[in-house]
């Protein structure tokens, strides 16, 4: 018995079935326990598998998305910014990413945008897409050295794959020329196979003046708004609302 329990172990490890292999002994304890018939520990073989894969994948995926720690929305406040619950939780849905809609979320500094755009992105790696969180200045930095150094070439491939991706903070500082364009390039790249997330602090109809080119800008938001949801979320910020001190009161 155990001779073939080793060679069990051998071939899960020819087969990759690591979760089957490194969890034998259980499984088999478990199926006598419960007096499985053959079809029952088949399937609690390979769904004992298929489970480790899936808990696997959506480690490796939530690394990968690069997410900030403010990402559950199950703690989200909605009443101070605007935001419906009901609206909130047909986000949550994420029926828009099938559909590739973008969404576009717009309001000044501290109105919760980051931590809907972060949960939003939770939830879809949970759902098992592939999914990135970057800000505006990583994405550029990604376009400015991905054809000299070979970690951004490998970012900028991930990117251009992705399901979803969020633009964090867009159109925050005026854009040179040249990153003007690649960044168009890189949307133009994306827009018909991607769902994008913009949160910014400007209207799209000021973007113009950060790109410095009315030709680009309107070309761009030609693609980011074709199939768009705009979500205007006002209120007081909640870091202000919040803020901590040093000093005693």
């Amino acid at each position: 018995m155990e001779k073939q329990k080793q060679e069990i172990r051998q071939l899960c490890n020819s087969f990759r079935l690591s979760a089957i292999g490194n969890n034998l002994e259980e499984i088999i304890a478990e199926a006598e326990k419960d007096s499985l018939g053959f079809v029952q520990y088949t399937w609690r073989l390979l769904k004992n598998e298929a489970d480790h894969r899936q808990r696997k994948n959506e480690v490796r995926r939530t690394k990968a998305a690069g997410l900030p720690r403010n990402n559950n929305l199950d703690l989200y406040e909605t009443g101070r910014n605007g935001l419906k619950m009901e609206r909130l939780a047909q986000l949550r849905e994420l029926n828009w990413i099938d559909q590739l809609f973008n969404i576009v979320l717009m309001g000044p500094s501290g109105t919760g945008k980051t931590a809907l755009a972060a949960g939003l992105c939770m939830d879809a790696v949970k759902a098992g897409y592939n999914v990135y969180f970057r800000t505006m200045d990583e994405i550029l930095n990604t376009l400015k050295t991905k054809d000299f150094v070979k970690s951004k070439m490998v970012e900028y491939k991930r990117l251009l794959k992705a399901n979803l991706i969020v633009l964090d903070d867009i159109m925050l500082f005026p854009l040179e020329k040249n990153l003007a364009v690649a960044f168009f390039n890189f949307i133009n790249q994306i827009y018909e196979h991607t769902s994008i997330v913009i949160t910014t602090n400007k209207k799209p109809t000021e973007w113009a003046k950060m790109l410095d080119d009315e030709v680009i800008a309107t070309a761009l938001l030609d693609r980011l708004l074709f199939r768009c949801e705009l979500i205007n979320l006002s209120g007081e910020s909640y870091r202000m609302q919040n803020r901590k001190s040093f000093f005693d009161t």
